[in-house]
């Protein structure tokens, strides 16, 4: 009896410490660090044969430009500005990027040309 105890709990504690992958169709998500008062995070998906992406700014002001840039596996895939909008005072850039081979690491990097402030996330999937 004692020992079905013990293989139970190794299966148990097995199942809880294996790493998990992502389905299709399931959100991967992290939090970004921003070197000012700004909040990031960064969202990806594996969807249709590619790779859905969200990064978001939340800064607390509206109609701030930033210059934004999402990379994979550290390819630019897209280039170009964002701004802020209300009532948050934010911005959410959605990309869908074609999925390269293996392990995708995505990276959202958003620069506030007026201040310097620079948001960066990054997201494994």
């Amino acid at each position: 009896m004692r020992k079905l105890g013990i293989a139970t709990a190794v299966v148990s504690l097995a199942a809880v410490a294996a790493p998990t992958v992502a389905d299709a169709g399931d959100d991967i998500r992290s939090a970004g660090k921003c070197s000012g008062s700004s909040t990031s995070k960064i969202k990806a998906k594996a969807r249709d044969g590619g790779l859905e992406v969200e990064f978001e700014v939340d800064q607390n002001r509206n109609g701030v430009r930033w210059k934004v840039r999402i990379k994979d596996n550290g390819k630019v895939q897209f280039r170009g500005d964002a701004k802020t909008k209300a009532p948050s005072g934010s911005f959410s850039l959605e990309r869908r990027i074609a999925d390269q081979p293996g392990t995708d690491a995505i990276k959202g990097i958003g620069r506030n040309p007026a201040t310097g402030e620079r948001c960066v996330a990054e997201v494994k999937i």
